[in-house]
């Protein structure tokens, strides 16, 4: 993990945080209006999704938060997360912000839990009821330079119901932080993209499509469906 330069204090004042929210306001700001533009269902779903979390952000002095470091929680595809990292690293190297920023999320994510309740619960060919998504997830971020990675249980569903897995991504300013945020935070959404795809989710299909029309650089098996007749067919000669 990246040792802190001693020049850096380990936590961001009032006013620095006021000032990453200023960053993370232009980033989205700019990203809206692009996707606005663009002919893509997907860019379209984006929009309103940005809509809240710049609401959230011009908004969230005014709130008075109390609990523990009143860090920013935003919910944001791939795209705008590797925007809003490479943002605040650039801004630390240039000492802008003064102090490291913690990149993290939820477990309620598309990647990072095994749910069969409630996160997996659009997993519709059986094969819901396994764990393997969260730990290719941690197994995965931590191969693309997270900072430290979690494998835990229950979250909200109680124990034995889910199992989940998280990421902790230490943006020092540094060049290699700007390459694990763009590669990491990508994996981050995509391994659980896929795992619906895979799955036959038509909804994540047209997703990694998307994905791949857009991204030169994002390579993924591409899931064929059986027809129903032949599937059908095979298994009645076997009876």
């Amino acid at each position: 993990p990246p040792s802190l330069p001693p020049s850096l204090p380990p936590y961001l004042s009032i006013q620095q945080r006021k000032f990453s929210d200023q960053i993370a306001l232009e980033v989205m700001t700019k990203l809206r209006s692009r996707l606005s533009a663009e002919d893509s269902p997907y860019s379209a779903l984006a929009v309103p999704q940005l809509d809240d979390n710049i609401l959230w952000i011009e908004e969230a002095d005014q709130h008075k938060l109390v609990v523990g470091s009143q860090s920013r929680i935003l919910y944001a595809n791939a795209e705008v997360r590797a925007h809003l990292g490479v943002a605040f690293n650039e801004a630390v190297e240039d000492g802008r912000l003064q102090s490291p920023v913690v990149l993290s999320r939820d477990h309620h994510d598309v990647s990072g839990t095994d749910a069969p309740w409630r996160e997996t619960s659009n997993v519709s060919d059986g094969s819901k009821f396994t764990a393997d998504m969260a730990i290719h997830n941690v197994i995965g971020d931590s191969f693309r330079g997270a900072t430290s990675v979690s494998i835990h249980n229950g979250g909200g569903t109680g124990w034995g119901e889910s199992t989940n897995g998280g990421f902790l991504l230490v943006l020092d300013g540094s060049p290699d932080a700007t390459r694990r945020v763009k590669d990491m935070l990508h994996f981050d959404v995509f391994n659980g993209v896929a795992r619906r795809a895979w799955a036959g989710n038509d909804n994540a299909a047209k997703y990694v499509g998307d994905e791949q029309h857009h991204n030169a650089t994002f390579q993924l098996t591409n899931a064929h469906r059986v027809c129903d007749g032949i599937l059908d067919g095979a298994l009645a000669a076997d009876e």
